[in-house]
């Protein structure tokens, strides 16, 4: 493999929506052979929460090499049932040691991807902070990793601490930090300590008239009346696809750049599934 390597990160996909639009621009539009590696986070992929086994297929086809994830993976009970299988599936590092599933994975030998998900305004768990470390040491003790790219999805909500944790884990030698969860990309792509490339939220894939991907009545109901709803996936075009690509030499980040691609389909909304 060359020294210079082309990453391209999906942001959140949100129902079926968000699946249209990742294999619209990844296989109609021919842009998954632009680079050397894709990663996609795939936890609301299946009807806005979870992944079924079905979708998780329909995505490998797409030429997603790596699936992150978050909070949500564990909402389709099925999940347990293939976790352990999937060849690119990746769930939280910082859960319990164990839990089912992988927090991380090593790609062709070149890129280590790992999944975090932060502390603030989220269900308990193990500090993301020291997990990292914690994660650093072991692979330092197990690999040469002075030639890999370290890719790190910190699924979080509060933006202060996805940046503390960015320069804390590169610091620790990460590659790459980008945020999910809040499904709003921010303009704040930057290179830390001259290797590290960072974005607070790369954003989500899906429907552009929803509420982050959901529609908006509903949101809109349980906004002002507080009382719990169902969310339903917003499933009208045009859809949106937030991304960011990301370019390496060796091991440290040299560039990262937001990409967004919209897709309007000329038919009737359909039922999501």
């Amino acid at each position: 493999m060359s020294e210079n390597f082309k990453l391209l990160f999906i942001g959140d996909i949100v129902g079926r929506a968000g699946r249209e639009v990742v294999k619209k621009f990844l296989v109609d539009e021919n842009n998954a052979q632009k680079y050397d590696f894709v990663i996609a986070n795939v936890e609301n992929a299946s009807h806005g929460f979870g992944l079924t086994k079905k979708n998780h297929d329909e995505l490998l086809a797409c030429s997603i090499n790596a699936m992150t994830s978050g909070n949500h993976i564990w909402d389709k009970r099925e999940i347990v049932n293939y976790i352990d299988e999937s060849p690119a599936l990746i769930r939280p590092y910082n859960y319990h040691k164990d839990t089912k599933g992988v927090g991380y994975r090593i790609f062709n030998d070149k890129i280590i991807v790992v999944n975090l998900l932060g502390k603030t305004f989220m269900p308990p768990i193990d500090c993301p902070f020291k997990a990292f470390e914690d994660l650093i040491n072991q692979l330092k003790n197990e690999l040469d990793l002075e030639n890999k790219i370290i890719f790190v999805d910190f699924h979080a909500e509060a933006t202060a601490e996805k940046i503390c944790f960015a320069n804390y884990a590169a610091e620790l030698g990460a590659s790459a930090v980008v945020g999910t969860h809040t499904h709003v990309p921010t303009a704040d792509c930057i290179i830390l300590k001259d290797k590290c490339a960072y974005q607070s939220d790369v954003g989500f894939c899906g429907s552009k008239n929803g509420v982050i991907g959901m529609e908006y009545i509903a949101s809109l109901r349980r906004l002002i009346t507080s009382i719990p709803e169902r969310f339903e996936v917003e499933t009208s075009s045009p859809y949106i696809l937030n991304a960011c690509e990301i370019e390496f030499f060796n091991n440290c980040a040299k560039s990262i750049n937001r990409i967004s691609f919209e897709y309007t389909k000329d038919e009737e909304k359909e039922s999501e599934d």
